[in-house]
């Protein structure tokens, strides 16, 4: 059974991680929820799960303005080529449906099929902005504190500067800690 919005906040409980959250109308999309994220501080995030010709997983957060060039990304990765991963996948692996992916959903990975990509961009950004598995809310966390989250649930960080993207090649940078 997946995490739900009330394990999820005891999991952040544990560790000490101080989350805010704001309740509203389910959003889908980034543009979607533009009215509401005009009230939240802080970097909102988009999430990608995605998944290469292999078959490998990921789940990418980026800041929601950030330009993401999906067919240069495996360059930056060293993967083979990505596209969308199904949602039945999706739900199986993260245990959201589409329009509620999120960061929190790591939590579900038990397995560490994921890997997780975060966007430079959004690590500047303080707090950073989630949906708490279900998109009809807004969790608001430190940096910091996703690292945090997303190394206790087994998952580093593979950090890629979207910014610096050269012949719409991104580029890795090292994890922050």
């Amino acid at each position: 059974m997946p995490a739900d919005r009330i394990s999820l906040f005891a999991f952040l409980d544990n560790l000490s991680i101080s989350h805010k959250t704001k309740q509203h109308r389910p959003i889908f999309t980034v543009e979607e929820g533009a009215d509401i994220k005009t009230a939240l501080p802080g970097g909102h995030s988009k999430n990608l799960f995605l998944k290469d010709k292999k078959g490998k997983l990921f789940l990418l957060s980026a800041l929601g303005e950030t330009q993401i060039i999906l067919n240069q990304l495996h360059k930056a990765l060293g993967c083979a080529r990505l596209s969308f991963g199904k949602a039945e996948l999706m739900e199986q692996v993260l245990g959201v449906t589409p329009g509620s992916v999120t960061a929190f959903a790591l939590i579900n990975d038990d397995e560490g099929q994921v890997t997780f990509v975060l966007d430079a961009a959004l690590l500047a950004c303080d707090p950073v902005n989630f949906h708490p598995l279900k998109n009809d809310a807004t969790t608001a966390i430190s940096p910091g504190a996703l690292l945090k989250f997303a190394r206790a649930t087994g998952h580093e960080p593979l950090v890629v500067n979207f910014a610096a993207q050269q012949d719409g090649a991104a580029t890795l940078v090292l994890p922050s800690n």
